[in-house]
């Protein structure tokens, strides 16, 4: 007479070993603080990336890819990404850069009509 194919087989168990080695304390890297005149928060609303850099980008003299690294905790290539893909792709927006002389290069959104 054959048994069921669940009792034929006995449970294995796994015995678990402490290690010997102390467990390393991880300690959080605090984030980075927005800039301060980035975008006005209100407490009913929460403000997306996306809005806190388009704001960045709408000031009048723009901001700079380390500005909005700082503001949002990107990468570089995330920012410049975000620049083609989402303001000049997706939402149409043209994008200039300037860069005066010792200074680092600034975008921002150009409005349609202002010259």
């Amino acid at each position: 007479m054959q048994t069921p194919r669940s009792e034929s087989k006995a449970k294995s168990v796994r015995k678990t070993v402490p290690s010997k080695q102390p467990r390393k304390v991880v300690v959080a890297k605090p984030k980075p603080q927005p800039i301060a005149d980035a975008a006005p928060a209100t407490l009913t609303s929460r403000t997306t990336k996306q809005e806190l850099v388009l704001s960045l980008l709408n000031r009048k003299e723009g901001a700079s890819v380390e500005d909005i690294m700082k503001a949002t905790s990107w990468q570089g290539h995330s920012v410049r990404g975000f620049f083609a893909g989402t303001v000049k792709k997706k939402l149409g927006f043209t994008l200039t850069s300037s860069r005066a002389e010792g200074e680092v290069r600034r975008y921002r959104i150009e409005l349609r009509g202002a010259r």
